[in-house]
């Protein structure tokens, strides 16, 4: 079974998912990663310093453990570049409405499906398996989208309603930013929107997404049916271990 399916099939039927987000553009740090035994990796292309290349690097060095990456924004671009250097699906950021939302998911899925671009990538191993993934690729693909606006949340049941669309992952901190209040994620008027995408999640059978820095601050949210779950960052981990080492040293 492919990385991709093996992950998407996962998602799909509900199962919990431990992942943790990956912002520096070094193979290395995936390596360790996989081999620490995450379900899946979350390549940050949105805010992370990384091109086309290095995103596969990463990829290729994580392997078999199936890597997503967030694209930085919902453009045909970057979605096929990610999924052509054999992405198990891509998170989009900042997606704000239904018609968004529909254009995204036509990008990751080839014809008559969607627009997707056909060309020879490592997603079917440079042409060798072309004809298999381009028969599996639609629904092996999983299409994950972030709601993180007060737009978002208005238009969060048209935007779930969508076929073709995996799971919903909600942004914490630019959700807060956006509701005015920046980074108090457990303010009344943070968790009232978060709520209210939970309800629309579930009345559709979407699996729900989150990260937090910490497992503290992801466990309440595991307990609340989310099921994608990422925890911590691999710059946050370097930094923790760096200070709490160098502290006990210094006595």
């Amino acid at each position: 079974m492919s990385q991709a399916r093996q992950f998407t099939s996962r998602l799909r039927a509900g199962e919990t998912l431990y992942g943790t987000l990956v912002s520096l553009p070094s193979p290395e740090v995936c390596e360790c990663l996989a081999e620490i035994g995450f379900d899946w990796l979350f390549i940050d292309a949105e805010h992370g310093a990384f091109n086309p290349q290095q995103a596969q690097g990463m990829l290729q060095a994580a392997a078999p453990t199936p890597c997503v990456i967030r694209v930085p924004e919902g453009e045909a671009i970057w979605i096929k570049k990610a999924l052509d250097i054999g992405a198990a699906g891509i998170i989009v950021p900042q997606v704000h409405s239904a018609e968004q939302a529909q254009a995204i998911i036509r990008h990751c899925k080839y014809s008559p499906v969607g627009d997707r671009g056909i060309g020879i990538g490592r997603a079917h191993k440079y042409g060798i398996e072309f004809e298999n993934y381009l028969k599996n690729a639609n629904e092996d693909t999983a299409v994950i989208l972030q709601a993180e606006s007060q737009q978002a949340v208005d238009n969060i049941s048209d935007i779930v309603s969508l076929e073709g669309l995996d799971a919903i992952l909600i942004g914490p901190y630019d959700l807060s930013a956006s509701l005015g209040v920046p980074g108090d994620i457990n303010n009344a008027i943070v968790q009232d929107a978060i709520n209210t995408i939970v309800d629309a999640c579930q009345q559709a059978k979407i699996s729900q997404g989150f990260f937090g820095v910490s497992a503290e601050a992801v466990l309440p949210y595991k307990a609340r049916g989310f099921t994608l779950l990422t925890v911590g960052v691999d710059g946050g981990f370097l930094i923790q271990s760096a200070t709490a080492t160098l502290k006990a040293i210094r006595g």
